[in-house]
């Protein structure tokens, strides 16, 4: 009874109207969540950012075109790469989610499952994909109960590559500000699109055809 209450509250406090709620915006989500899977940014405001970079994704400093490994980062100092990740990340969501002032408080909860940026040899050469997954949840400030279904989001976009790349750094957009900045664009997406993000979007898709 006490999550049944937790869910008519949210959806309530969400305002969401029953055209807002389309096969495609319950996407991923179990039977009975329908109410609350597709929030839409009025009815938000996030309280926190929780960033969780698990210690168990493998770390890769091979440099190879496509090295095996779950994080792949090479333009801070060889450290601590799931700090350096978790910072990243923390940047973009809080950036991506200023300005949500909803009468529904949420905290988001992020946890990378990948974060591959470019090696020094591709960063040069070809070019490739950043690719970042990660899994989102709208959690309850106070309790820390989640209030939808975790939310798995594909993030990838273009990298640059050789002298596209070089033009790209003398304008001051380094892999570090392209992927904090689209990292934003896809959460505050994700908060306000019923469909989400969705690659194909930024042509991500069409660079493999």
């Amino acid at each position: 009874m006490k999550l049944i209450r937790v869910m008519t509250a949210l959806f309530v406090g969400l305002g969401l109207s029953a055209c807002a709620m389309s096969d495609t915006a319950t996407r991923n989500t179990p039977p009975g969540n329908e109410l609350i899977a597709a929030p839409s940014a009025p009815a938000l405001k996030v309280n926190r950012v929780i960033v969780d970079v698990p210690q168990s994704l493998e770390v890769s400093e091979a440099n190879r075109y496509f090295p095996a490994g779950d994080i792949v980062w090479r333009e801070d100092p060889l450290g601590d790469r799931h700090a350096q990740v978790k910072a990243i990340v923390e940047d973009a969501m809080t950036k991506g989610v200023a300005g949500l002032d909803g009468p529904t408080t949420v905290d988001l909860h992020i946890q990378i499952t990948r974060f591959h940026a470019l090696t020094q040899k591709a960063r040069y050469t070809t070019g490739g994909v950043h690719d970042v997954e990660f899994n989102m949840t709208l959690l309850h400030p106070k309790t820390g109960e989640p209030l939808a279904p975790s939310r798995f989001v594909e993030a990838g976009f273009k990298a640059y590559g050789g002298e596209a790349a070089v033009a790209a750094e003398a304008r001051g957009e380094t892999q570090k500000v392209r992927i904090t900045e689209h990292l934003a664009q896809v959460v505050r997406t994700e908060l306000t699109d019923p469909e989400g993000f969705k690659a194909v979007r930024l042509g991500l898709l069409e660079m493999f055809n």
